[in-house]
């Protein structure tokens, strides 16, 4: 339930009402508080200069909702709670005030759209309408890919430091925002993360706004400042010079070549509708260096206070990140998830609720008014609007005004705050005045942290961090450093082409309970293959004194004599990343029953779990207490032991603890880790040869032709293969099931790319050609980028087998340069024949290879470096993976048909590279795999229960169907409730090709699917039905019902399978469509079959 109190509807209109009778009231009037003064400086001395923010909340609580200051002769009043501020952002009554630290500024950008007196300046007034359908939401969607190219900068900075490295969060995040606002707003590149110190641009604005500050408090005649003001206007001309040099460069450009439609184009193009100006120069310099102060300093801060949020909040945390990974995936983030983001847009408006950059709003009355019904408030007085007191106001928000509760914000409540209480959240100012670049800040907010949460977790570098206030024109944390752990062991290179949109997450899990397969033995090491150096065993600590993090530091201390070497992290680098496979030991306490500082994030996280997700993890438990807290001892400890216990974990040893009320802490710890630790760790994991001892001497195994072809497969593990059809079957049709590497995850309809190995027969073939001996080796020097393995030496065998395409079929080219080598002339017209009249029907109709050519032409003496030079590298081959995820955890299959026939020469047979390499395979071999997206809709409905299935194919088209089935078959024993679903499978025979008939005979028995064959060579077995599309439409009234109900199709198979498959439903949706008196043409269902192509009718198509 929220923490929110509601107002009846007659709050606000009973205040409007006293409003309007408040200013007849003089006679009532009171004077306004304020501290004691002193003579000469007023209230100067109760402002902390350097966090004047800190002084004016703690004069609101001593001197409640108003109050009045006296600074450097002028009177000041603060106003703090919503009503008054609600009061006076009325615009009829009140308008902007520029005194102060805007009124300093005016300097630098004169009447820009921030520093500008309002309508009284008619630039601003120009400015303001050519500017805001710049700044429309249309405008703004366009600048998108550009803000994308910056965030994916500072997420490959934070991923290539390493998640040991602490980050200076505001440094990074001020040159992301200006870097942004640079870039989007005129097509300038300050290009910060490319560089160690600042733009001089940068430093000098920043002094600029330092001093600009600094001024409001001088006391003493200017006289003695003259140092500081020579600086001042120093860095003021260099500001405008370098926003001279951008606009002067545009302008430059031929008519015609500025294509760009930024902030810069719409200054220089833009006519005000009004007055039918156009924006001056001036007027353009002074808005582009707004743009820079305003547009990057706010939403810097903004990001800063949201991310200590987040870290702050485990809860808070762990739901925005579940946002991200349900509505982005692995995937590359998209314009269209953006708005996706409810929580997320929650979370930011609650900061900038709690923690507004701009803190306050200065306004200022056209005349005498009274405010509150009481204050009387001179015309011209500056009114400071205290948005940090009167964004936290119970009235509005309730008992937890003060604790950061981002659900209030969720929209519909959020909708609800802003129509009941105006102006209770004013992070971007009031009414006409407000902060135009909001669309821009918010899409900029939200795809950065979009960007973030998806690819990283966030740990305090120092958990015991409290909140300090940096201020200059905004306020932003200070000191605030954080360590960015990559998710899922997420690479530099594997973020890189995510953030390409190139790579989908193969290998990397959007499960929360996903986990790295290995301890780290620094945190940003490379993953090596070490032998003879020691097991592993992954330490972790929970310590807000440090005790506990002593005792993990001494426990990897003592890991070398036992022959294991260890990592030590704080627990919550664990989150999502907990070792499996090798020991993992917890030290942790308890803080008044809740987790330390550095731990709360894991026990947040391994809360949310429900299932056995940790099932693989062997852990053990070690806690520190003091019995004197009774209700909380050894509370944090006691439930990590327990949960992981819960969630599947292998308990090493029961939880050990002590209690140092009673006990000496590091003899017990050190008891425990002797007496009971080590040996339960070496019977399970056994000992090390390595015990006590050291060697220099390394073995190390590499896959490199993984990174030689440039593919993104990993090894995987053949746990099952067998034939699924018998011997008259024809095409032999085989089942392959595979175990992924860990914490991959994969979705019905996904494909499977296997990166597969030439035949050996193949192979043999070129050994024997080239009269070369099964052990020769070869070296590959290269002068250009090439695929091959170079400047190392490798058997002949392994390069051919493994890095070319011995099968693919020759070119013109390639044939046309074997007739330059060959010395003989009537073998040289010969195969100028074949490459030019007699390529298509010699060549290509009969899928003739180099080697097929070379064996056809015996003379045909050519090098051996030539023949490599004619071969394409391996690719990789999809499969449709006929499995379900939910079925197995971690575990895929592939069907698939063996392609070994006649060869189209007439010489030999054609044997398929990858269908071959498969069906060699058996349980305990290696396979180089990734996971592969299934495009255009392939995918399961969403609501299983509302959307009925439509699947129609043939042969190993089966592949996804059997997945989509296994999955509602899982869902249907969990008792969730199915729409129905037909499937339609077309084969030979049914003794000898009806693919796992037991399967779905099962299924159709548990009422998940209803099945109609049709068999090519006994048809009088399916109801006279040959093909497929024969059953479709003998079954076309179960169709047409379906269709009625907003079924989905899906088809899978040949192309001939795909367009007769088609043709009979658009005769069904016609007939359907006729029987609702819709009558419709052949050509206006195709129409609609293709309007409807990945909604409701998909195919996924093979040859």
């Amino acid at each position: 339930m929220l923490a929110l109190q509601r107002k009846s509807t007659s709050t606000f209109s009973l205040f409007q009402k006293r409003n309007r009778n408040s200013r007849a009231m003089a006679a009532e009037t009171e004077p306004i508080p304020q501290p004691p003064t002193t003579p000469f400086v007023g209230n100067l001395t109760d402002i902390d200069v350097d966090y004047p923010l800190g002084s004016m909340m703690h004069l609101a609580k001593k001197y409640g909702p108003i109050y009045k200051l006296s600074l450097s002769g002028s009177d000041l009043i603060v106003v703090s709670n919503w009503e008054l501020v609600h009061e006076t952002c009325d615009d009829s009554r009140f308008k902007k005030s520029i005194k102060g630290d805007l009124e300093e500024l005016r300097a630098a950008v004169h009447d820009g759209l921030f520093t500008s007196k309002g309508e009284a300046e008619v630039n601003w007034g120009v400015a303001h309408r050519v500017l805001m359908t710049a700044f429309g939401p249309l405008a703004i969607r366009t600048m998108f890919d550009e803000m994308h190219e910056v965030a994916s900068q500072l997420a490959l900075k934070w991923a290539r430091q390493g998640p040991a490295q602490p980050i200076d969060v505001g440094e990074d995040l001020t040159r992301l925002t200006l870097d942004t606002v640079a870039l989007c707003s005129m097509g300038f590149r300050f290009n910060s993360y490319y560089r160690e110190s600042l733009h001089p641009f940068i430093k000098a604005m920043y002094a600029v706004l330092k001093e600009a500050g600094m001024k409001t408090m001088r006391i003493l005649p200017s006289i003695f400042y003259q140092s500081e003001d020579r600086k001042y206007h120093e860095n003021i001309k260099l500001l405008r010079s370098t926003a001279r040099e951008v606009l002067d460069s545009r302008k430059a450009l031929p008519e015609g070549a500025d294509t760009r439609k930024d902030l810069l184009s719409a200054m220089l193009r833009g006519v005000d509708p009004k007055t039918g100006r156009k924006m001056t120069d001036e007027s353009i310099i002074d808005n582009l260096i707004t743009f820079l102060v305003a547009g990057h300093e706010t939403t810097a801060a903004t990001f800063q206070f949201t991310l200590y949020n987040l870290v702050k909040h485990p809860d808070t945390y762990r739901k925005v990140q579940q946002e991200v990974d349900a509505v982005v995936g692995t995937g590359a983030i998209t314009l269209e998830h953006i708005p996706k983001l409810k929580y997320l847009a929650a979370v930011l408006r609650e900061t900038l609720r709690q923690n507004a950059p701009i803190s306050a709003i200065a306004r200022e009355a056209f005349k005498d008014e009274i405010i509150g019904g009481k204050y009387k408030v001179k015309a011209g007085t500056q009114i400071v609007c205290l948005l940090a007191k009167s964004q936290s106001d119970p009235v509005v928000y309730g008992p937890t005004a003060n604790e950061f509760v981002p659900e209030r914000m969720l929209d519909e409540n959020f909708e609800r705050i802003q129509k009941e209480f105006p102006h209770s959240w004013s992070p971007f100012g009031s009414g006409m005045r407000s902060c135009i670049g909001r669309p821009f800040a918010w899409q900029e907010l939200m795809l950065a942290f979009a960007i973030l949460l998806q690819n990283f977790n966030f740990v305090m570098e120092n958990p015991s961090y409290t909140l300090r206030i940096a201020q200059t024109l905004t306020i932003k944390p200070k000191d605030f450093y954080v360590r960015a752990i990559p998710r899922d062991g997420l690479t530099p290179s594997q973020l890189e082409a995510r953030l390409a949109s190139a790579y989908h997450g193969a290998g990397v899990a959007s499960n929360p309970a996903s986990k790295s397969n290995r301890a780290k033995s620094s945190p940003d090491a490379d993953e090596q293959v070490e032998v003879n150096m020691g097991k592993k065993v992954a330490i972790y600590y929970g310590s807000n004194a440090g005790t506990c993090e002593f005792m993990a530091q001494r426990l990897a201390s003592d890991s070398a004599a036992h022959g294991f070497q260890a990592s030590v992290d704080p627990l919550d680098a664990a989150k999502e990343d907990l070792p499996t496979n090798i020991p993992v030991v917890i030290i942790a306490s308890s803080y008044e029953g809740q987790p330390p500082q550095n731990a709360s994030h894991f026990v947040s996280w391994i809360e949310s779990l429900k299932d056995s997700e940790l099932k693989d993890v062997s852990y053990a438990v070690w806690g520190c207490g003091h019995s004197d807290w009774v209700k909380t001892y050894q509370h944090v400890p006691k439930f990590i032991d327990d949960t992981l216990d819960r969630l599947g974990g292998q308990r090493l040893v029961p939880m050990g603890s002590t209690d140092a009320k009673q006990r000496d802490m590091f003899s017990d710890f050190e008891a425990w880790e002797d007496e009971t630790l080590w040996p339960a760790i070496k019977k399970r994991f056994g000992s090390s040869d390595c015990e006590g001892t050291s060697t220099g001497f390394k073995v190390s195994f590499s896959t490199p032709r993984v990174s030689s072809l440039r593919q993104d497969v990993k090894e995987a593990l053949v746990v099952d293969a067998r034939s699924l059809t018998n011997g008259n079957a024809g095409e032999e049709k085989r089942h392959l099931e595979i175990q992924l590497p860990t914490d991959w995850v994969y979705s019905a309809g996904d494909y499977l790319a296997v990166l597969p190995h030439n035949p050996q027969e193949i192979v043999g073939r070129v050994m024997r050609r080239f009269n070369l001996a099964w052990d020769a080796h070869v070296s590959i020097q290269a002068s250009g980028p090439t695929t091959l393995p170079t400047n190392v030496s490798i058997p002949v065998s392994d390069v051919l087998n493994s890095y070319v395409e011995l099968g693919q079929t020759a070119t013109k080219r390639d044939v046309s340069s074997l007739s330059e080598l060959a010395k003989d002339e009537q073998l040289k017209r010969k195969l100028q024949h074949l490459a030019t009249d007699g390529f298509e029907q010699e060549v290509r109709a009969k899928r003739l290879s180099v080697l097929d050519i070379l064996e056809q032409f015996p003379g045909l003496l050519i090098p051996f470096h030539h023949f490599l030079s004619f071969l394409p590298p391996m690719r990789v081959r999809q499969y449709s993976i006929s499995s379900s995820p939910l079925a197995k955890v971690g575990r895929s299959t592939l069907t698939y048909a063996v392609l070994d026939e006649p060869s189209f020469s007439g010489v030999g047979r054609h044997v398929g590279v990858a269908s071959s390499y498969l069906s060699g395979l058996r349980a305990g071999d290696k396979v180089q795999v990734a996971i592969r997206t299934a495009a255009g809709g392939f995918h399961l409905p969403l609501e299983a229960n509302k959307t009925p299935l439509i699947c129609i194919a043939a042969g190993t088209g089966l592949a996804p169907f059997r997945a989509f089935i296994q999955e509602r078959a899982v869902l249907h024993g969990n008792g969730q409730p199915l729409a129905p679903a037909v499937l339609f499978y077309g084969c030979r025979n049914p003794e000898a090709d009806d693919l796992y008939r037991d399967e779905f005979d099962e299924w159709e028995k548990a009422g998940v699917v209803t099945v109609f064959r049709a068999y090519s060579r006994k048809p009088d077995a399916s109801n006279g039905c040959k093909y497929v599309q024969d059953r479709l439409w003998r079954e076309r009234e179960t169709v047409g019902e379906l269709w009625s109900k907003d079924a989905r199709i899906y088809v899978c198979g040949s192309n001939k399978v795909a367009e007769s498959a088609q043709e009979i439903l658009v005769q069904i949706v016609k007939e359907e469509s006729g029987r609702k008196g819709q009558h419709m043409t052949n050509q206006e269902a195709v129409e609609w079959f293709e309007k409807h192509r990945n909604e409701r009718f998909v195919t996924d198509v093979f040859n």
